[in-house]
Protein backbone atom coordinates (compact mmCIF):
# COMPACT_ATOMS: atom_id res chain seq x y z
CA UNK A 1 0.00 0.00 0.00
CA UNK A 2 2.49 2.56 0.70
CA UNK A 3 4.43 1.48 -2.78
CA UNK A 4 1.12 2.44 -4.52
CA UNK A 5 1.03 5.89 -2.33
CA UNK A 6 4.17 6.99 -3.55
CA UNK A 7 3.22 6.51 -7.07
CA UNK A 8 0.31 8.50 -6.95
CA UNK A 9 2.39 11.97 -6.51
CA UNK A 10 5.31 10.70 -8.85
CA UNK A 11 2.52 10.42 -11.37
CA UNK A 12 1.35 13.50 -11.00
CA UNK A 13 4.34 14.61 -11.11
CA UNK A 14 5.05 12.96 -14.63
CA UNK A 15 1.54 14.29 -16.00
CA UNK A 16 3.18 17.84 -15.79
CA UNK A 17 6.08 17.02 -17.88
CA UNK A 18 6.05 17.72 -21.48
CA UNK A 19 5.12 14.13 -23.36
CA UNK A 20 8.25 13.94 -25.48
CA UNK A 21 10.41 14.12 -22.09
CA UNK A 22 8.01 11.34 -20.83
CA UNK A 23 8.44 9.03 -23.76
CA UNK A 24 12.23 9.58 -24.05
CA UNK A 25 12.59 8.69 -20.60
CA UNK A 26 10.67 5.26 -21.21
CA UNK A 27 13.09 5.14 -24.41
CA UNK A 28 15.39 5.11 -22.07
CA UNK A 29 14.74 2.57 -19.80
CA UNK A 30 13.64 0.34 -22.32
CA UNK A 31 16.93 0.87 -23.85
CA UNK A 32 18.93 0.05 -20.17
CA UNK A 33 16.82 -3.16 -20.05
CA UNK A 34 17.36 -4.20 -23.39
CA UNK A 35 21.30 -3.75 -23.31
CA UNK A 36 21.42 -5.23 -19.91
CA UNK A 37 22.31 -8.72 -21.48
CA UNK A 38 25.41 -7.24 -23.16
CA UNK A 39 26.55 -5.35 -20.29
CA UNK A 40 25.90 -7.99 -17.41
CA UNK A 41 26.88 -11.22 -19.28
CA UNK A 42 30.07 -12.05 -21.18
CA UNK A 43 29.80 -13.94 -24.70
CA UNK A 44 30.14 -17.74 -24.21
CA UNK A 45 31.96 -17.28 -27.54
CA UNK A 46 34.93 -15.16 -25.91
CA UNK A 47 35.24 -11.21 -26.96
CA UNK A 48 33.16 -8.71 -27.25
CA UNK A 49 29.75 -8.60 -28.16
CA UNK A 50 29.05 -8.41 -32.08
CA UNK A 51 27.98 -4.43 -32.52
CA UNK A 52 25.00 -4.96 -34.39
CA UNK A 53 22.98 -5.94 -31.00
CA UNK A 54 23.30 -2.74 -29.75
CA UNK A 55 22.44 -1.14 -33.73
CA UNK A 56 19.17 -3.08 -33.29
CA UNK A 57 18.30 -2.55 -29.47
CA UNK A 58 18.85 1.15 -30.19
CA UNK A 59 16.46 1.13 -33.45
CA UNK A 60 14.17 -1.05 -31.89
CA UNK A 61 13.70 1.27 -28.99
CA UNK A 62 13.86 4.88 -30.50
CA UNK A 63 10.58 4.77 -31.86
CA UNK A 64 9.10 5.06 -28.52
CA UNK A 65 10.09 8.76 -28.47
CA UNK A 66 7.66 9.58 -31.28
CA UNK A 67 4.86 6.75 -29.91
CA UNK A 68 2.43 9.31 -29.34
CA UNK A 69 2.37 11.46 -32.76
CA UNK A 70 3.01 8.41 -34.90
CA UNK A 71 2.12 5.21 -32.79
CA UNK A 72 1.57 3.11 -36.02
CA UNK A 73 4.87 4.22 -37.53
CA UNK A 74 6.89 3.66 -34.45
CA UNK A 75 5.29 0.12 -34.02
CA UNK A 76 6.79 -0.92 -37.47
CA UNK A 77 10.34 0.65 -37.11
CA UNK A 78 10.09 -1.31 -34.15
CA UNK A 79 8.71 -4.63 -35.44
CA UNK A 80 11.65 -4.53 -38.38
CA UNK A 81 14.45 -3.76 -35.82
CA UNK A 82 13.78 -6.61 -34.03
CA UNK A 83 13.44 -8.84 -37.34
CA UNK A 84 17.36 -8.52 -37.99
CA UNK A 85 18.33 -8.90 -34.95
CA UNK A 86 19.37 -12.56 -35.29
CA UNK A 87 21.16 -11.70 -38.50
CA UNK A 88 24.81 -12.15 -37.24
CA UNK A 89 25.92 -14.27 -34.93
CA UNK A 90 27.62 -12.82 -31.64
CA UNK A 91 24.37 -11.06 -30.02
CA UNK A 92 22.91 -11.97 -26.81
CA UNK A 93 20.55 -14.36 -26.58
CA UNK A 94 17.01 -12.28 -25.53
CA UNK A 95 13.86 -10.93 -27.00
CA UNK A 96 13.72 -7.73 -27.95
CA UNK A 97 10.28 -7.22 -27.46
CA UNK A 98 9.90 -4.66 -24.84
CA UNK A 99 9.91 -1.51 -27.35
CA UNK A 100 7.51 -3.24 -29.53
CA UNK A 101 4.91 -4.26 -26.71
CA UNK A 102 4.93 -0.35 -25.67
CA UNK A 103 4.42 0.70 -28.86
CA UNK A 104 1.46 -2.15 -29.65
CA UNK A 105 -0.10 -0.96 -26.61
CA UNK A 106 0.20 2.82 -27.47
CA UNK A 107 -1.65 1.59 -31.18
CA UNK A 108 -4.49 -0.15 -29.35
CA UNK A 109 -5.04 2.85 -27.03
CA UNK A 110 -5.21 5.59 -29.94
CA UNK A 111 -5.42 4.25 -33.43
CA UNK A 112 -8.32 3.54 -35.56
CA UNK A 113 -9.72 0.04 -35.69
CA UNK A 114 -8.62 -1.32 -38.79
CA UNK A 115 -5.13 0.10 -38.51
CA UNK A 116 -4.95 -1.40 -34.64
CA UNK A 117 -6.15 -4.68 -36.28
CA UNK A 118 -3.91 -4.91 -39.37
CA UNK A 119 -1.02 -4.25 -36.79
CA UNK A 120 -1.75 -6.55 -34.38
CA UNK A 121 -2.16 -9.07 -36.64
CA UNK A 122 1.11 -8.71 -37.97
CA UNK A 123 2.96 -8.08 -34.62
CA UNK A 124 1.84 -11.64 -33.50
CA UNK A 125 1.90 -13.44 -37.19
CA UNK A 126 5.19 -12.01 -37.84
CA UNK A 127 6.50 -12.69 -34.19
CA UNK A 128 5.34 -16.86 -34.88
CA UNK A 129 7.81 -16.75 -38.31
CA UNK A 130 10.79 -15.22 -36.43
CA UNK A 131 11.62 -17.25 -33.63
CA UNK A 132 13.17 -20.58 -33.12
CA UNK A 133 11.02 -22.68 -30.79
CA UNK A 134 7.76 -22.56 -30.01
CA UNK A 135 8.20 -21.96 -26.34
CA UNK A 136 9.16 -18.06 -27.32
CA UNK A 137 6.17 -18.47 -30.09
CA UNK A 138 3.80 -19.00 -27.07
CA UNK A 139 5.34 -16.17 -24.77
CA UNK A 140 5.49 -13.75 -27.84
CA UNK A 141 1.86 -14.28 -28.58
CA UNK A 142 0.63 -14.04 -24.84
CA UNK A 143 3.00 -10.80 -24.81
CA UNK A 144 1.28 -9.01 -27.40
CA UNK A 145 -2.32 -10.15 -27.12
CA UNK A 146 -1.72 -8.58 -23.46
CA UNK A 147 -0.40 -5.27 -24.64
CA UNK A 148 -3.38 -5.06 -26.82
CA UNK A 149 -5.73 -5.76 -24.21
CA UNK A 150 -4.40 -3.59 -21.75
CA UNK A 151 -4.35 -0.80 -24.09
CA UNK A 152 -8.09 -1.04 -25.01
CA UNK A 153 -8.81 -1.42 -21.85
CA UNK A 154 -6.83 2.64 -21.47
CA UNK A 155 -8.91 3.90 -24.20
CA UNK A 156 -12.48 2.51 -22.77
CA UNK A 157 -11.21 4.40 -19.26
CA UNK A 158 -10.29 7.53 -21.40
CA UNK A 159 -13.87 7.35 -22.99
CA UNK A 160 -15.28 6.43 -19.92
CA UNK A 161 -13.85 9.45 -17.84
CA UNK A 162 -14.26 11.61 -20.91
CA UNK A 163 -18.27 10.91 -21.03
CA UNK A 164 -18.05 11.39 -17.24
CA UNK A 165 -16.53 14.69 -17.35
CA UNK A 166 -18.81 15.44 -20.39
CA UNK A 167 -22.28 14.75 -18.13
CA UNK A 168 -20.44 16.98 -16.00
CA UNK A 169 -20.11 19.99 -18.14
CA UNK A 170 -23.26 19.09 -19.03
CA UNK A 171 -24.93 19.09 -15.62
CA UNK A 172 -23.16 22.58 -14.75
CA UNK A 173 -24.84 24.23 -17.88
CA UNK A 174 -27.75 22.92 -16.92
CA UNK A 175 -27.69 24.03 -13.59
CA UNK A 176 -26.27 27.38 -14.80
CA UNK A 177 -29.49 27.94 -17.18
CA UNK A 178 -31.77 26.62 -14.64
CA UNK A 179 -30.64 29.36 -12.07
CA UNK A 180 -30.70 32.18 -14.39
CA UNK A 181 -33.96 31.41 -15.07
CA UNK A 182 -34.93 30.91 -11.73
CA UNK A 183 -33.39 34.52 -11.22
CA UNK A 184 -35.45 35.98 -14.48
CA UNK A 185 -38.75 34.72 -12.90
CA UNK A 186 -37.94 36.16 -9.27
CA UNK A 187 -36.65 39.35 -10.92
CA UNK A 188 -40.32 39.38 -12.94
CA UNK A 189 -42.13 38.63 -10.05
CA UNK A 190 -40.47 41.02 -7.66
CA UNK A 191 -41.21 43.97 -10.82
CA UNK A 192 -44.74 42.80 -11.05
CA UNK A 193 -45.31 42.74 -6.89
CA UNK A 194 -43.39 46.32 -7.21
CA UNK A 195 -45.29 47.77 -9.58
CA UNK A 196 -48.31 46.49 -7.44
CA UNK A 197 -46.96 47.85 -4.53
CA UNK A 198 -46.22 51.53 -5.52
CA UNK A 199 -49.35 51.80 -7.96
CA UNK A 200 -51.70 51.06 -5.17
CA UNK A 201 -49.80 53.49 -2.29
CA UNK A 202 -49.16 55.91 -5.12
CA UNK A 203 -52.85 55.99 -6.21
CA UNK A 204 -54.18 56.44 -2.45
CA UNK A 205 -52.00 59.23 -1.60
CA UNK A 206 -52.60 61.37 -4.76
CA UNK A 207 -56.71 60.82 -4.46
CA UNK A 208 -56.40 61.73 -0.52
CA UNK A 209 -53.82 64.44 -1.48
CA UNK A 210 -56.15 66.59 -4.19
CA UNK A 211 -59.17 66.08 -1.40
CA UNK A 212 -57.14 67.48 1.38
CA UNK A 213 -56.72 71.11 0.08
CA UNK A 214 -60.94 71.29 -0.28
CA UNK A 215 -61.51 69.97 3.00
CA UNK A 216 -59.10 72.71 5.14
CA UNK A 217 -61.34 74.91 5.01
CA UNK A 218 -65.07 72.74 4.61
CA UNK A 219 -64.02 69.86 7.16
CA UNK A 220 -60.70 69.64 8.63
CA UNK A 221 -61.75 66.87 10.55
CA UNK A 222 -61.74 65.03 7.15
CA UNK A 223 -58.28 67.13 5.79
CA UNK A 224 -56.50 65.39 9.07
CA UNK A 225 -57.77 62.07 8.15
CA UNK A 226 -57.03 62.33 4.59
CA UNK A 227 -53.37 63.11 5.62
CA UNK A 228 -53.68 60.52 8.16
CA UNK A 229 -54.53 58.02 5.32
CA UNK A 230 -51.73 59.53 3.10
CA UNK A 231 -48.58 58.65 5.76
CA UNK A 232 -50.32 55.43 6.06
CA UNK A 233 -50.37 54.46 2.79
CA UNK A 234 -46.78 55.63 2.41
CA UNK A 235 -45.97 53.77 5.61
CA UNK A 236 -47.78 50.42 4.17
CA UNK A 237 -45.82 50.59 0.89
CA UNK A 238 -42.36 51.25 2.50
CA UNK A 239 -42.77 48.58 4.58
CA UNK A 240 -43.58 46.10 1.60
CA UNK A 241 -41.00 47.82 -0.79
CA UNK A 242 -38.07 47.14 2.17
CA UNK A 243 -39.24 43.57 2.52
CA UNK A 244 -39.07 43.17 -1.86
CA UNK A 245 -36.11 44.89 -1.76
CA UNK A 246 -34.21 42.31 1.18
CA UNK A 247 -34.76 39.34 -1.26
CA UNK A 248 -32.01 40.91 -3.67
CA UNK A 249 -29.63 41.58 -0.53
CA UNK A 250 -26.90 39.03 -1.24
CA UNK A 251 -26.87 37.87 3.22
CA UNK A 252 -29.16 35.81 4.64
CA UNK A 253 -31.66 37.59 6.83
CA UNK A 254 -35.48 37.57 8.14
CA UNK A 255 -38.18 37.49 5.77
CA UNK A 256 -41.84 38.57 6.22
CA UNK A 257 -44.41 36.61 5.16
CA UNK A 258 -46.04 37.45 1.85
CA UNK A 259 -49.58 38.72 1.76
CA UNK A 260 -52.41 36.48 1.60
CA UNK A 261 -56.38 36.66 1.05
CA UNK A 262 -56.63 37.48 5.06
CA UNK A 263 -54.89 40.76 3.95
CA UNK A 264 -57.95 41.98 1.93
CA UNK A 265 -60.06 43.37 4.61
CA UNK A 266 -56.93 45.95 5.28
CA UNK A 267 -56.76 46.52 1.51
CA UNK A 268 -60.44 47.33 1.23
CA UNK A 269 -60.22 49.54 4.58
CA UNK A 270 -57.11 51.73 2.70
CA UNK A 271 -59.51 52.07 -0.42
CA UNK A 272 -62.27 53.41 1.99
CA UNK A 273 -60.05 55.81 3.05
CA UNK A 274 -59.29 57.18 -0.04
CA UNK A 275 -63.35 58.14 -0.45
CA UNK A 276 -64.78 54.86 -2.47
CA UNK A 277 -66.98 52.83 -0.55
CA UNK A 278 -65.59 49.08 -0.87
CA UNK A 279 -68.34 46.55 0.05
CA UNK A 280 -66.59 43.39 0.44
CA UNK A 281 -68.42 39.86 0.59
CA UNK A 282 -67.49 36.38 0.56
CA UNK A 283 -69.71 32.91 -0.19
CA UNK A 284 -68.77 29.52 0.55
CA UNK A 285 -66.38 27.52 2.41
CA UNK A 286 -62.99 28.96 2.83
CA UNK A 287 -60.34 27.21 1.93
CA UNK A 288 -56.63 27.23 2.10
CA UNK A 289 -55.19 27.80 -1.21
CA UNK A 290 -51.39 27.24 -2.37
CA UNK A 291 -48.82 29.94 -1.31
CA UNK A 292 -48.20 31.35 -4.95
CA UNK A 293 -52.15 31.47 -5.53
CA UNK A 294 -52.44 33.28 -2.19
CA UNK A 295 -50.05 36.10 -3.24
CA UNK A 296 -51.90 35.82 -7.04
CA UNK A 297 -55.35 36.25 -5.33
CA UNK A 298 -54.01 39.13 -3.08
CA UNK A 299 -51.98 41.23 -6.20
CA UNK A 300 -54.98 40.87 -7.94
CA UNK A 301 -57.53 42.39 -5.80
CA UNK A 302 -54.67 44.91 -4.91
CA UNK A 303 -54.12 46.04 -8.77
CA UNK A 304 -57.94 45.71 -9.40
CA UNK A 305 -58.64 48.08 -7.24
CA UNK A 306 -56.15 50.53 -7.65
CA UNK A 307 -57.57 50.60 -11.26
CA UNK A 308 -60.98 51.85 -9.56
CA UNK A 309 -58.84 54.60 -7.44
CA UNK A 310 -56.57 56.15 -10.28
CA UNK A 311 -59.01 55.35 -13.64
CA UNK A 312 -62.25 54.98 -12.52
CA UNK A 313 -64.17 57.81 -11.22
CA UNK A 314 -65.94 55.52 -9.51
CA UNK A 315 -67.78 55.80 -5.57
CA UNK A 316 -68.43 52.61 -4.88
CA UNK A 317 -66.64 49.27 -5.04
CA UNK A 318 -67.30 45.44 -4.81
CA UNK A 319 -65.27 42.54 -4.13
CA UNK A 320 -66.77 39.03 -3.97
CA UNK A 321 -65.09 36.05 -2.96
CA UNK A 322 -66.78 32.86 -4.35
CA UNK A 323 -65.49 29.58 -2.59
CA UNK A 324 -66.15 26.46 -4.58
CA UNK A 325 -65.10 22.96 -4.25
CA UNK A 326 -62.77 23.18 -7.08
CA UNK A 327 -61.93 26.91 -7.67
CA UNK A 328 -62.28 30.23 -5.99
CA UNK A 329 -63.66 32.89 -8.33
CA UNK A 330 -62.54 36.80 -7.44
CA UNK A 331 -64.94 39.45 -8.63
CA UNK A 332 -63.77 43.48 -8.49
CA UNK A 333 -66.23 45.53 -9.44
CA UNK A 334 -67.47 49.49 -9.40
CA UNK A 335 -69.65 52.18 -10.66
CA UNK A 336 -67.21 54.55 -12.44
CA UNK A 337 -66.93 54.80 -16.28
CA UNK A 338 -64.67 51.63 -16.69
CA UNK A 339 -62.06 51.07 -19.11
CA UNK A 340 -62.82 49.66 -22.26
CA UNK A 341 -64.89 46.87 -24.14
CA UNK A 342 -61.73 44.37 -24.11
CA UNK A 343 -59.11 43.09 -21.80
CA UNK A 344 -56.13 43.25 -23.49
CA UNK A 345 -56.56 46.98 -23.54
CA UNK A 346 -56.90 47.73 -20.49
CA UNK A 347 -53.16 48.17 -19.69
CA UNK A 348 -50.09 46.82 -17.96
CA UNK A 349 -52.44 46.30 -15.14
CA UNK A 350 -54.73 44.17 -16.31
CA UNK A 351 -52.26 42.26 -18.27
CA UNK A 352 -50.16 41.67 -14.73
CA UNK A 353 -53.82 40.23 -13.51
CA UNK A 354 -54.33 37.86 -16.53
CA UNK A 355 -50.24 36.59 -15.88
CA UNK A 356 -50.83 36.02 -12.05
CA UNK A 357 -53.49 34.34 -12.18
CA UNK A 358 -51.99 32.01 -15.48
CA UNK A 359 -49.25 31.35 -13.56
CA UNK A 360 -51.11 29.97 -10.83
CA UNK A 361 -53.54 27.58 -13.29
CA UNK A 362 -56.25 30.04 -13.70
CA UNK A 363 -58.12 32.56 -15.68
CA UNK A 364 -59.24 36.24 -15.89
CA UNK A 365 -61.39 38.58 -17.69
CA UNK A 366 -62.13 41.97 -16.99
CA UNK A 367 -64.66 44.25 -19.10
CA UNK A 368 -67.52 46.64 -18.35
CA UNK A 369 -70.98 45.77 -16.57
CA UNK A 370 -73.78 44.96 -18.82
CA UNK A 371 -75.40 48.30 -19.69
CA UNK A 372 -72.01 50.24 -19.26
CA UNK A 373 -72.38 51.46 -15.88
CA UNK A 374 -69.51 50.46 -14.32
CA UNK A 375 -66.19 47.78 -14.62
CA UNK A 376 -65.50 44.09 -13.56
CA UNK A 377 -62.69 42.26 -13.07
CA UNK A 378 -63.32 38.45 -12.55
CA UNK A 379 -60.15 36.08 -11.79
CA UNK A 380 -60.86 32.53 -11.16
CA UNK A 381 -57.67 30.33 -9.20
CA UNK A 382 -58.17 26.57 -9.31
CA UNK A 383 -58.35 24.99 -6.09
CA UNK A 384 -57.00 21.29 -4.66
CA UNK A 385 -59.26 18.90 -3.83
CA UNK A 386 -60.55 18.39 -0.39
CA UNK A 387 -58.64 15.55 0.28
CA UNK A 388 -55.17 17.67 -0.80
CA UNK A 389 -56.36 20.40 1.38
Amino acid sequence: MSDVRFLVPLRRWANTLPPIWVDAGLAALVWVAQLWPFLGRDNPAGGPWHWWGYVVVTLATLPLVWRRRAPAVALVAALLAIACYDLVDGVAAQPVWYGALIALYTVAATCARWVRIVLFAVSSGGGLLLVGSSDTAIRGVVLFVTAYAVGRAAAASRAHAAALEERAAQLVRERRVAAERAAERERARIARDMHDILAHAVSLMVVQAEAGPVAVAADPARAVAAFDAISAAGRDAMGQLRRLLDVLKEEEGPRAPQPTIDGLPALAEQVRAAGIEVVHTADGEPRRLPPDAEVAAYRIVQEALTNIVRHAGATRAGLALTWRDDALTIDVTDDGRGRGPAFPSGGNGLIGIRERAAACGGDAEAGPLPGGAGFRVRVRLPLPGKAAA
